[in-house]
């Protein structure tokens, strides 16, 4: 299509004899432009975000601090019931010690019945003091 058609103009000899068709604005104007940085304000404020903060990690460390209290309440029951149950436990321990030391006399005795002036059960250090067995000593599995 030609431009003499387009402008209803028929017969332009040049550019220089169409019409100046210029866009303009709207009637009344454009709207304005927003320019400025506006931002919303929506959510809750700083103020309202470090009291929510704060109030959780008060909570959890109430919670914290009762887990400990049980905890605390726990182990020294479990401390107590050691305790009651340790006299029996010391004498059953005695009690096996009694038989294991009779055991280990008795083979001392014959392993070394051919030692002159050997005497039975005398500790062989001059310390002068009684000390319990090392763990492991007297039991019949390490012989």
């Amino acid at each position: 299509m030609t431009e003499a058609v387009i402008r209803n103009k028929p017969g332009m000899a040049s550019v220089k004899d169409m019409p100046v068709l210029q866009d303009g604005p709207p009637p009344g104007g454009f709207a304005p432009v927003r320019y400025a940085r506006r931002i919303p304000n929506k959510g809750p404020s700083s103020v309202a975000i470090f009291l929510a903060a704060f109030g959780t990690f008060s909570w959890g460390m109430y919670q914290v601090g009762k887990g400990n209290k049980i905890r605390r309440a726990l182990k020294e029951e479990k401390y107590a019931a050691r305790r009651a149950i340790l006299p029996v436990l010391q004498a059953e321990e005695d009690e096996r010690y009694v038989k294991e030391w009779k055991k280990y006399l008795d083979y001392e005795a014959e392993v070394m019945k051919d030692v002159p002036n050997w005497k039975v059960g005398e500790s062989v250090y001059n310390s002068g003091k009684w000390m319990p067995p090392a763990t492991g000593e007297l039991r019949p599995e390490v012989w």
